[in-house]
């Protein structure tokens, strides 16, 4: 197993140590209409309560969502994402003292869900879809992980083409620390995500996973959302297959190819597999 870098995650009241094995990030979507569990905590106290278990499971961050951003997904508006996710993050930093994190690329969004009490702004589009969510950043001392995505929710399934996915994402992730870098961030506020899933083929997905190592090279934490996408199911060959299974295997390599932060839905699953993981191997 590769050795962690020594390495933090810097968010305004704490700092994420990323030197000893993944942190899990637990998914809490408060949507109808997320590709996994759409509508199963639509209902915000089901949203908060299911948060709570996921923090009892051993998520290290909670990450609260409240537009789906699934292949062709239609986007919301402000309002009514604030009118979801506001509510679930007051009630969990009331409730829990493991950090939040916003999922959304609006900056009016991440300014109300940071005065709520979240730490982190988790932006799909590298914080490049809206003009004023470094300036949101930035002012609010925010921790961002940047993804990266080729197109829109809308249009990233279309026709996703590379001549070399991982090098030229690899390239892209540079850019955007360097960018953020020069805008005024920290480089331990930053985080960069390859984006499992958004603009990219079944077998894209495959190669950026089976290099994924490459990517802790860009010397800033390093986060991957793979959970029970569809790439799981083609693999399997069962497009209907239960994706947890499918999800932990992939994990698994993840965390011994050294990514630090791994978002999932089921963390209970994974922190029991990577506890009996680190057993079996003395590392505990």
């Amino acid at each position: 197993m590769p050795a962690y870098r020594p390495m933090i995650w810097q968010l305004p009241r704490l700092a994420l140590q990323l030197d000893r094995g993944p942190l899990w990030m637990g998914i809490v979507n408060v949507t109808p209409d997320s590709f996994s569990d759409g509508g199963r905590y639509f209902d915000p106290q089901q949203a908060v309560d299911h948060g709570l278990q996921l923090a009892a499971d051993g998520a290290a961050v909670l990450d609260v969502g409240g537009e789906s951003t699934r292949p062709y997904s239609q986007p919301v508006p402000a309002t009514e994402e604030l009118r979801r996710i506001v509510p679930v993050i007051e009630a969990l930093v009331r409730q829990t003292n493991v950090p939040i994190s916003i999922d959304t690329s609006k900056a009016n969004v991440a300014r109300a869900a940071m005065a709520a009490g979240a730490q982190i702004i988790n932006d799909v589009t590298g914080l490049e879809g809206d003009s004023e969510m470094i300036e949101v950043a930035r002012d609010t001392n925010a921790a961002v992980c940047a993804m990266h995505m080729q197109g829109t929710p809308q249009t990233m399934q279309d026709a996703p083409h590379y001549d070399d996915v991982v090098e030229e994402i690899y390239g892209y992730l540079e850019c955007r620390r360097r960018w953020l870098l020069e805008r005024g961030l920290e480089p331990a506020r930053i985080c960069l995500d390859p984006g499992i899933g958004f603009g990219k083929t079944h077998e894209h997905n495959v190669q950026l996973l089976r290099h994924v190592a490459r990517f802790t090279q860009l010397g800033t934490p390093i986060l991957v959302g793979h959970s029970r996408k569809g790439f799981i199911g083609s693999v399997l060959g069962d497009k209907q297959l239960e994706r947890d299974s499918g999800t932990l295997g992939v994990s698994m390599h993840l965390a011994v190819s050294g990514i630090h932060i791994i978002r999932v839905h089921n963390v209970g699953l994974h922190s029991r597999a990577w506890r009996l993981w680190q057993t079996v191997r003395g590392e505990n």
